[in-house]
């Protein structure tokens, strides 16, 4: 097994028409919706892989 950055070029088209044939359903592994200010404690918690952080989703303010 390995680890790093996906190789997003290699996927990112297949995966795009996976999701908007509904196939495919990303927010399944969104464990957070943070705001922009919450950004530095979000990633302190996935950087030290705390229990139920799995992938975060930062939201601009509107």
């Amino acid at each position: 097994m390995a680890k790093g950055q996906a190789n997003v070029e290699a996927y990112n088209r297949k995966l795009r028409d996976l999701i908007a044939a509904g196939k495919a359903k990303p927010s399944q592994i969104i464990s957070h919706e943070l705001s922009l200010a919450q950004a530095p404690e979000g990633y302190k918690n996935f950087d030290e892989r705390k229990e139920g952080w799995t992938k975060v989703a930062l939201k601009a303010a509107a």
